[in-house]
């Protein structure tokens, strides 16, 4: 997860087609699934997706939110880590790629994001400006 976007981009370019499998499947697994805590905790701009693919704390939050935060997380490693292993391809492409998609898709207006090691921003009515190794992942 360390390595520059200009080498996730080589390496989402060779599996370009992944996103949209990955978008699937995260979409309609447990990987997915989230509390009531959770939701509202998203809905108050303390808890948001990152480009990354896993969700991420942006504020003060419960023990407990924070622990499910974690358990998503770990849910999501898991469903990237089988993909990738049936597609013959890192975890971390997955998750960018899942991130692209859920950036791109499922974050509401009003909701925080995180692109990178960046600051966390709130969604507004336009598209979320996405970073560059998404091109590929779609």
């Amino acid at each position: 997860m360390t390595q520059s976007f200009s080498s996730k981009a080589l390496m989402l370019s060779a599996a370009a087609g992944i996103a949209l499998v990955c978008a699937g499947i995260a979409l309609t697994s447990p990987a997915r699934a989230q509390s009531g805590a959770v939701a509202q905790a998203m809905a108050a701009g303390t808890v948001g997706e990152q480009a990354d693919g896993y969700l991420g704390v942006a504020g003060a939050v419960s023990a407990d939110v924070k622990a499910e935060v974690d358990a998503i997380n770990i849910k999501r490693r898991a469903v990237y880590t089988d993909l990738a292993g049936k597609r013959g391809v890192t975890v971390s492409d997955v998750a960018a790629a899942t991130g692209c998609q859920t950036l791109s898709g499922r974050v509401k207006q009003g909701q925080v994001y995180r692109i990178g090691a960046g600051a966390w921003q709130t969604k507004g009515a336009g598209a979320i400006s996405l970073p560059p190794y998404c091109a590929t992942a779609g």
